[in-house]
């Protein structure tokens, strides 16, 4: 029996490993059965330069479990290892007999996955002791057997086993008894290992009959060891893509859109196959959907930040050897070679978009509504896709046509161009609740686009900015307005402001009589205001600024703005002086004079001069600001309580605000008012 001491610069290497190698504890399943892959596939390698002689027989790997002995143990049939590797591989740290073996059989060599010598220990993660039992292929080899309890004493014997290759036995520590559970231990398989190349085997396969489970002869294999991604485009059907995509997601319904083939060979490796998802509303049911893996070996499913956050809303797989295995998510995030594949993916989408919109523009079209968000996505997180996408980006009208944002700019340019060189693009988030604006903007000759979408808002915003920073030869003001937030006539200003023939007095009589009858809420307030619009838009109506709206909306999805969110809903009331039925309640008011205290300021009087000269009243020579008033004219509207209910529940419900309770009353109110 040989005794020594492990290769290492550190007797704290096993804390190391155990607290800070990995981030999940369940990793060492992955790595062993990675181990198990490469040990097989260095076999089949030296078999076929033919370095290793006879059949190949059985090579499966298989996982089993003893509940009373609390083991854990991974066979393989592989090239297994004399005392001299185990001891070169095992014994000496962070030599990494796969770095060796690739180095040596680059041009021959089938996919090798460790690359740093550390896999193995992650086993003492979980186990109080770790025995290898292994069995080189080399003629005339003797069987090994390796022990050790997580400290740096080791043991090793030669011992008898009958086959070749190399069994891992983990004694599991009470700690993590969940790894002697079936349900545990086949989980963690079809997550880690669910398309490694050679079959991994867990137990007999069960099925229900007669009202119990039962056992069958057939093993349980765990993976698809040819998964869609590994084989050439041009070997797979559309099914072939469909049903890969339900293996990867078994309780996903809805039939992916599309697909993007990876296969890149320089100046690094990736395969793999990105799917568009149907994607709406809720940006973050969508996300983490892509699975990254190295050599067929799942890394993870978090890969935000990882890859650019809008590309974390498709689905698929991305495999590349370039990828680390043994790290944390966030080493990932600041590889070379990971941040080399996502921006050649980001490229690849761009490039699979534009060319989906030039060959086939119709079915590109179909499609718009359910990739708008990812779209709209990118081009606000990427400046590089936004270049990239904005020739393919679509606007819909209310109609349903769409538009390019040239074609759409050259549609409407010599039509909604204001009087002042700005491009007003009219918009909606809802046709029917704002129906009454948008007619009376059709009523105009103008086009309305419909900008419902979750990021739309957003989007508004970039595309006016973007203009605003264009070279002059392409600079353009232009405004996205909600078609409500204004009259037609204001949110495209033609000519100068229609005028009325009423004092500023009576203005502000007939704005208090409506002021005192709008209903204000804790998060809704109406401002009232009167303006001179067309004769033939209604009497009274609602507008809520831009701005203020938009910021609210904003809010909902970008960090620092929640003082917008937390603002009241604020719109105006505006009374149209020229309509008929307010200029007949203004000519129905009445005048009188009223008293007003004379004003003081700084302990001056502040009241109306003339030549100068204070205007009040004189008492022995002085000001008598105290006793003597200001006569100033008011009007009134009285008795007209009902018509100015009616006229204000008209302008809510226009609008879609009048409901419950107000609108009960509306409507018999008018019912009464039809019985007058």
């Amino acid at each position: 029996m040989a005794k020594g001491n492990i290769g290492v610069t550190s007797e704290n290497i096993f804390p190391v490993i155990k607290k800070f190698l990995y981030s999940d504890h369940e990793i060492f399943l992955r790595e062993l059965i990675s181990n198990a892959v490469d040990a097989t596939q260095k076999l089949k390698t030296l078999s076929s330069v033919g370095e290793a002689k006879g059949d190949l027989g059985d090579l499966r790997v298989r996982v089993s479990i003893d509940k009373k002995k609390k083991t854990l143990t991974v066979s393989d049939h592989g090239v297994g290892m004399t005392a001299e590797e185990v001891d070169k591989y095992i014994n000496q740290i962070a030599f990494s007999g796969a770095e060796e073996f690739v180095n040596k059989y680059k041009d021959k060599t089938e996919a090798i996955i460790g690359h740093f010598g550390l896999g193995f220990y992650s086993a003492f993660m979980v186990a109080d002791k770790v025995e290898i039992y292994s069995l080189s292929y080399q003629e005339g080899a003797k069987a090994v057997h390796w022990s050790c309890n997580g400290e740096t004493e080791y043991e090793m014997e030669d011992t008898i086993k009958a086959e070749r290759g190399t069994d891992i036995v983990l004694h599991i520590n009470d700690e993590f008894s969940q790894y002697l559970e079936d349900a545990t231990i086949e989980g963690l398989l079809r997550k880690y290992c669910k398309f490694l190349p050679v079959e991994i085997a867990f137990g007999k396969k069960k099925e229900w009959k007669d009202g119990k489970e039962v056992e069958l002869e057939e093993e349980n294999i765990i993976n698809d060891t040819n998964p869609a991604w590994t084989r050439k485009p041009a070997d797979l059907t559309e099914e072939d893509y469909k049903n890969f995509y339900h293996e990867l997601y078994p309780m996903q319904m809805d039939e992916p859109l599309f697909h993007i083939h990876l296969n890149v060979d320089y100046p690094f490796h990736l395969t793999g196959i990105l799917y568009f998802p149907k994607i709406k509303t809720n940006l973050d049911v969508h996300r983490n959907k892509i699975q990254l893996y190295c050599n067929q070996v799942f890394v993870t499913d978090e890969v935000e930040n990882i890859v650019p956050e809008y590309l974390t809303l498709l689905h698929g797989v991305i495999d590349s050897p370039d990828i680390p295995l043994n790290v944390s998510r966030s080493y990932l995030q600041s590889d070379n070679n990971v941040k080399k594949i996502s921006s050649h993916i980001t490229k690849k989408v761009a490039d699979k978009l534009a060319e989906m919109y030039k060959d086939n523009k119709e079915d590109f079209l179909k499609k718009w509504d359910d990739i708008k968000l990812f779209i709209q996505f990118g081009m606000l997180t990427d400046e590089k896709f936004y270049d990239r996408a904005i020739g393919f980006y679509q606007f819909k009208n209310i109609a349903g046509e769409y538009f390019t944002f040239e074609e759409y700019k050259a549609k409407v340019k010599e039509n909604q161009t204001d009087k002042d060189g700005n491009l007003v693009l009219l918009y909606t988030q809802d046709a029917d609740a704002n129906y009454t604006y948008i007619e009376r903007a059709k009523g105009k000759g103008y086009d309305v686009l419909l900008m419902n979408g979750e990021l739309d808002v957003h989007s508004m915003s970039q595309l006016e900015q973007k203009a605003a920073m264009a070279g002059d030869d392409k600079k353009l003001n232009i405004r996205f307005v909600r078609v409500d937030s204004d009259t037609i006539e204001n949110l495209i200003k033609k000519e100068d402001a229609a005028k009325d023939s009423y004092s500023d007095e009576q203005k502000e009589g007939i704005r208090k009589a409506f002021e005192a009858l709008i209903p204000q809420g804790d998060k809704l307030n109406y401002y009232v205001t009167c303006e001179a619009a067309a004769q033939d838009a209604l009497p009274v109506f609602l507008t809520q600024n831009e701005f203020m709206r938009r910021m609210k909306e904003m809010s909902a999805h970008q960090q620092g703005m929640s003082f917008y969110g937390q603002m009241p809903d604020q719109y105006n009331l505006v009374i149209n002086t020229n309509h008929p039925q307010i200029q007949a309640l203004i000519d129905k008011m009445t005048s009188e004079q009223v008293e007003e205290p004379c004003e003081k300021k700084d302990g001056e009087c502040n009241c109306e001069k003339k030549d100068g000269e204070c205007n009040c009243e004189k008492k022995d020579g002085e000001c008598d600001c105290k006793k003597e008033t200001v006569i100033k004219t008011v009007y009134t509207l009285a008795g007209e309580d009902e018509k100015l209910h009616q006229l204000i529940d008209i302008a809510l419900l226009a609008s879609g605000q009048l409901k419950g309770e107000a609108l009960a009353k509306f409507v018999n109110r008018s019912v009464e008012l039809l019985n007058q």
